[in-house]
């Protein structure tokens, strides 16, 4: 007889209990109270490395992995920065950014639709040392890959379409830089402590303009031989096959690159110096300290990057715990080690607020101080060491990683097992060698310190830690008196005013995103200034009218806007050298309230004005001015400076101006304004931190 379904169920419950009764453990069962000892680190296990030099001279290096149907792999020149002619720094970038961007008889749309039809990449990029192509195919597209490169090195087309495009882009990238403070430290730094030596060199706007394609072709066939570089295919291929399609599609490239230019070693350095860049307005302060290091091969560099690891490589160092987590100075401390073909260097950074810039300083510099004084315990040691080996099979996990390691390995002149033997060279460090080491590459007692902020507020804090030279963001020197610059009387030639209405497109990282409108009107006491600006479909919205006298001296403002559906507004009056009010403005906080009762200097503008006030001051190359300029957002009245920096071809909508490049320097953020150089002067474009700009449309 069936039993019922209840029945089954219990039946079913109480074998499961059964079994699960039998197999529990007596109840004198010892278990481990502690996992079991590492096992010791062995030598990483990578396919073997098979050389051999092509007839064209080329060095070519073979990973071969069948595990996946990819086949990586990485062209390495000595074309990097060190062999940039004076006067065209940002050469080898470009010409690497152009080598893919029309070769053979393909255009560049047509090759990257060629790599693309592969399930590949192919890019091009430049270093201190080298200049380097990378990518990746499908196995069975390594015949086009070996293709590409071939008409990349050896017979690169240059259009000037795609120049004109690059070079844009760079001058773009490097107005960005110019904004940021961590770029600019980072540029005062390679040049301090480099100096002459090309490691210390960076592109400039004038360098970028001043490369031709005449100066890439030259670099291309001068620098782009065979002989000296080096290839190296990772993936599922294998060497007859590299050897067959070398032959059919490298042949014909041959040659030795141009002898090596000649140029002296980096400076030495005998005790610190501080080198604060002056960027008025700022808020926070960037530091940069570190030192010259040694080369790639240097045998205490594995210590070194355990103490570099214990220091200042990641957020469980120390830089990072003490700097932010227990002294609440700034979001991020770091600290690094570069390791070019030539001498490398260690540096230490940081972003603090503007108050905490020398305690921060004084602290960063105990640090390193003491990774050589004292040993280093015996936990955080193991720590910083299992970091290091955990983390390196995450870097030789694809064909393209092997690639570029292997290619780092072979560019440097480092030991053949050197990736076999990277985790257990790192695991043998001890507490004694790293403090050696860390004597050597960490010395705080010659470190070059780069500290970008606000000179006005943080220069006499620094001078009582050491001697201070002042430079600006361009690395022009400056003196002491210059950090608080003294507004004079604004010789504006007003007979050149005349009732006008100027329209100007607002791009945001080059996208439109709105547009302002300025008008300037006649009236019985002077002239009246009127503002209209919408932003991302009236998500900003300012509305402003400006009174001033026949001089454009200010009268009064009135202003009302939204910031997000917030209101914001500003009303003041001027009158008998003050300027009297309230304005709600933004912040980074929200809308703040301002109480505006403010002294003015003889001169003073309204920033309102500037549309219209800039073109009247005497501009010619290199002039400069500085002038009192009130802003309600503030309340007070500052010192602005602007100065020209150069003239440019500028193309706005309503047509092409050779004009001026003016920087304005003294606020919170630069700004340049572009006023042509011709008669009737007009301001054509604005561009705010590089990120904002306002174009005149008509």
């Amino acid at each position: 007889m069936t039993r019922p379904s209840s029945l089954r169920r219990a039946g079913a419950t109480a074998l499961a209990l059964t079994a699960v009764a039998a197999s529990a453990p007596a109840a004198d069962a010892q278990y481990p109270t502690k996992p079991p000892a590492a096992a010791a680190v062995q030598p990483a296990q990578l396919p073997p490395f098979q050389e051999e030099v092509l007839p064209n001279g080329l060095r070519v290096v073979l990973v071969e992995n069948h595990r996946d149907p990819i086949v990586a792999f990485r062209l390495v020149l000595p074309a990097g920065r060190l062999y940039e002619p004076k006067g065209k720094e940002g050469i080898s970038e470009m010409a690497a950014g152009l080598l893919t961007k029309g070769a053979g008889s393909r255009t560049a749309d047509q090759v990257a639709e060629a790599i693309e039809g592969a399930g590949g990449s192919l890019s091009g990029a430049a270093d201190d040392d080298f200049l380097a192509l990378t990518g990746s195919v499908l196995a069975d597209q390594t015949a086009l890959a070996f293709q590409l490169l071939g008409d990349a090195v050896a017979r690169p087309a240059f259009p000037d379409k795609e120049i004109d495009l690059l070079r844009t882009q760079t001058l773009s990238a490097l107005q960005l830089e110019q904004s940021q403070p961590a770029s600019i430290a980072a540029r005062v730094f390679a040049a301090g402590l480099y100096g002459d030596h090309p490691y210390g060199r960076r592109p400039t706007p004038e360098t970028v303009r001043a490369i031709t394609k005449a100066d890439l072709t030259a670099f291309q066939q001068t620098r782009l031989r065979p002989r000296g570089g080096l290839l190296v295919i990772a993936g599922d291929v294998t060497l007859e096959q590299v050897r067959a399609l070398a032959a059919q599609h490298l042949a014909g490239w041959t040659g030795y690159p141009a002898a090596n230019p000649a140029f002296g070693a980096p400076p030495t350095r005998a005790r610190p110096e501080i080198v604060l860049v002056h960027r008025p307005g700022s808020v926070q302060s960037n530091i940069v300290v570190g030192n010259l290091t040694a080369g790639p091969g240097d045998p205490q560099v594995f210590a070194a990057m355990v103490a570099n690891k214990v220091l200042g490589g990641g957020s469980d160092a120390r830089l990072f715990d003490i700097l932010r987590e227990k002294k609440g100075w700034t979001y991020g401390a770091y600290s690094s080690l570069a390791r070019p073909r030539g001498t490398g260097y260690f540096n230490a950074t940081a972003e603090v607020r503007t108050e905490v810039t020398d305690s921060a300083l004084v602290e960063l510099l105990a640090q390193l101080r003491r990774l050589g004084n004292e040993p280093v315990p015996a936990t955080e040691l193991e720590n910083a060491k299992g970091a290091l080996v955990g983390i390196f099979p995450l870097t030789v996990e694809t064909a393209q990683q092997v690639a570029e390691r292997v290619a780092f390995v072979k560019t440097r002149g480092l030991p053949g097992d050197y990736l076999q033997t990277y985790r257990t060279r790192l695991s043998g460090v001890t507490a004694p060698t790293l403090q050696v080491a860390a004597r050597r590459w960490v010395r705080p007692q010659q470190a070059l310190v780069v500290v970008v902020g606000d000179g006005q507020k943080i220069h006499q804090k620094l001078a009582a830690i050491g001697s201070v030279r002042i430079v600006t963001p361009q690395g022009d020197a400056m003196s002491v008196a210059d950090l608080t610059p003294r507004a004079s009387a604004v010789a504006l030639d007003v007979s050149r005013l005349a009732a006008r209405r100027d329209s100007f497109v607002v791009r945001v990282q080059g996208n439109p995103m709105g547009a302002s409108v300025y008008e300037l009107a006649k009236d019985a006491d002077g002239w009246v200034v009127r503002e209209a600006t919408t932003i991302a479909g009236g998500m900003i919205q300012q509305n402003t009218t400006l009174r001033t006298d026949a001089s454009l001296a200010p009268r009064a403002l009135e202003q009302r806007g939204k910031v997000q559906g917030r209101d914001t507004k500003a009303d003041v009056t001027f009158a008998g050298g003050r300027a009297k009010g309230a304005a709600q403005t933004p912040s980074p906080q929200g809308i703040k309230d301002v109480a505006v009762d403010a002294e003015l200097p003889a001169g003073t503008l309204d920033d309102n004005a500037a549309a219209f006030a800039l073109p009247l001051l005497r501009w010619a190359p290199g002039a400069k001015h500085v002038v009192s300029t009130f802003s309600a957002g503030k309340g007070v009245a500052v010192p602005l400076t602007y100065e020209v920096k150069g003239t440019e071809s500028v193309t706005v909508p309503a047509g092409t101006f050779e004009a001026f490049r003016i920087e304005q320097s003294g606020g919170d953020q630069p700004i340049a304004y572009f006023v042509t150089t011709a008669a009737p002067h007009r301001l054509v474009r604005i561009v705010v931190a590089n990120q904002i700009e306002m174009a005149l449309a008509k």
